[in-house]
């Protein structure tokens, strides 16, 4: 496979050997939040008894962070002069320790949620303890249980199928005040509620995960020493990751010459997208998914990924020499004079420095940018929280779903690139919106007898998002005067960011009061539906520009 590039009578070619290895860091990047995003949100509610509001604030700390700290650490690695920049380059050392440090920190994390299973473990034989915590807190705080008529009658099923008693005469024509928990304080003395799989569908998820939670919090709330701890990891993990992101990206900028970065971006995004899947991958092997291991020690899993991590790394530091690549890269565009040509696109756009924005493109550029924070806000919800769900409510593998997702947006980017060279980028967009705020209203009603069919939602959702996502970024670019294209970027990243940065605590600050399950999809389809109010009044900012070729297509859609 190769891709040929021309300005004036030079041909170039992408070195495609070498923008794989240079990918290899936003590779193990990509590793890191995979595991991230799938095993924090269960450790945080089934380990230590978090709630949905506070195990979201602490799942927006990435974003967070990276609203101030990426720009700072990007500059800090242009400004590189030292030693060890002369050395390995002004990116390199930075994706060297930050990678070394995150893997110390992120193993360490994981080692301190298998210490509080442990003491989890030994807290569930106390069947006392179980029996009060379920007096005190699941019956009473639960929202399934306010519908008394809908408890009582999935309780008595369950009753008479799994107790040798009979269920006491009266309980099951007539409902009294307190009738739910009388028959709870028999049940937990006939019954171990542990035994219950999810196999026992309803009664595990309202029994189980509550009873399991309540112990946790408890547990937590009379020790809360390795909660602060693994909090404290997980921040400087976090900041170990946000100190050479930045950097990470900018390599391949700074070792490829401005005519073939498209399609290098695309090699980059496409590294990212395995590296994403991949994790996912393992996490079906490790079975990490599934309900029954909802109390499993992770460590072994983050030990395999970490280590992939760290091979990627070795690998990384072995084949790529940046100052030895950056210096080919600045012979050649010295040679075909590409930096005269920058020079002379430079000196045009700094024309247009300055000049005002009409007033018709500014409403557009604010819709733009409201479309994009609702969509972000409505889609991140669902991919933060749906770990816990798919574990908790679904009883399904988590993993697979998520890695539907992955795949058919990676496929959709190309034909969404066309379709909206040929209809538009804005109707592109429209349409992924409603497809996206249908899948997710779907979602709603899926069950753990019908999970398979959040397969195929999900499929429909990647493609949705592809169609979103390949088409927005260019669409605020296309706003923007050539002096101001940064400033529109980071406008772009900035409401993204923000969003998610927001949404996993007010998500889960309405989980705790309603209940995940009538919260989560309906919360996800609502916010990205009213993203489609706003794109509707955006009237600039459409192209109808063909991608040259796929990798064109997927390079532009970072």
């Amino acid at each position: 496979m190769s891709q040929n590039t021309s300005v004036g009578n030079a041909n170039f070619k992408l070195n495609y050997k070498r923008t794989f290895l240079v990918g290899l860091a936003f590779f193990l990047i990509c590793l890191f939040w995979g595991v991230y995003d799938a095993i924090v949100a269960l450790t945080l509610t089934n380990k230590f008894g978090l709630s949905q509001t506070w195990s979201g604030l602490i799942l927006a700390l990435d974003n967070i962070f990276a609203l101030f700290m990426l720009p700072i650490f990007g500059t800090l690695s242009d400004k590189s002069k030292g030693p060890l920049a002369k050395r390995w380059g002004k990116r390199t050392p930075f994706v060297m320790i930050g990678t070394i440090v995150a893997v110390i920190c992120f193993v360490g994390m994981f080692a301190i949620d298998t210490a509080q299973i442990a003491i989890l473990d030994d807290l569930q034989d106390q069947n006392t303890v179980a029996q009060n915590l379920w007096n005190s807190d699941v019956v009473v705080d639960n929202p399934f249980y306010q519908d008394e008529d809908n408890a009582l009658s999935t309780i008595i099923n369950w009753f008479d199928t799994n107790t040798e008693q009979n269920v006491p005469d009266g309980f099951n024509t007539t409902l009294e005040r307190g009738t739910v928990q009388q028959l709870f304080d028999q049940s937990v003395s006939q019954v171990d509620f542990y035994s219950l799989t999810p196999k026992d569908g309803e009664l595990f998820t309202e029994i189980v995960v509550p009873m399991r939670n309540a112990m946790a919090k408890q547990l937590t709330s009379e020790n809360s020493t390795y909660l602060v701890w693994f909090v404290i990891t997980l921040l400087l993990a976090l900041i170990s990751m946000a100190t050479f992101r930045s950097p990470a990206v900018a390599l391949m900028p700074a070792v490829t010459i401005k005519p073939l970065r498209s399609k290098a971006n695309a090699i980059i995004n496409i590294m990212g997208t395995l590296g994403g899947a991949m994790v996912l991958a393992f996490g079906m092997v490790f079975d990490t998914s599934s309900p029954y291991n909802a109390l499993m020690s992770y460590l072994p899993y983050v030990f395999v990924v970490s280590g992939i991590m760290l091979v990627a790394l070795f690998v990384f530091k072995l084949t790529i020499n940046e100052p030895k690549l950056v210096e080919e890269m600045e012979e050649i565009s010295q040679k075909f004079g590409l930096d005269k040509v920058e020079e002379e696109i430079q000196n045009q756009t700094e024309q247009t420095r300055g000049v005002k924005i009409p007033k018709a493109k500014l409403a557009s550029l604010l819709l733009l940018m409201a479309s994009i924070f609702f969509w972000f806000f409505g889609y991140n919800a669902i991919t933060s929280k749906f770990s816990v769900y798919a574990t908790n409510v679904l009883q399904t593998n988590f993993n697979l779903a998520l890695i539907v997702a992955q795949i058919s947006a990676l496929i959709a980017f190309l034909p969404a690139g066309m379709l909206a060279s040929k209809i538009g980028r804005k109707t592109t967009i429209l349409g992924g919106i409603v497809l996206l705020a249908v899948c997710f209203f779907l979602g709603n009603f899926v069950t753990s007898k019908s999970g398979w069919i959040m397969f195929v939602l999900f499929a429909l959702a990647g493609v949705a998002w592809a169609s979103i996502n390949c088409n927005s970024l260019p669409m605020v670019v296309e706003l923007a005067t050539g002096a101001d294209v940064g400033k529109y970027t980071g406008w772009y990243y900035f409401a993204s960011m923000a969003a998610q940065s927001i949404t996993p605590i007010f998500s889960g600050f309405l989980m705790d009061q309603i209940g995940m399950k009538g919260v989560l999809f309906p919360y996800g389809a609502f916010f990205v539906a009213l993203s489609f109010v706003t794109m509707l009044f955006v009237r600039h900012g459409d192209s109808k520009v063909m991608p040259k070729d796929v990798l064109d297509a997927l390079g532009d859609a970072d």
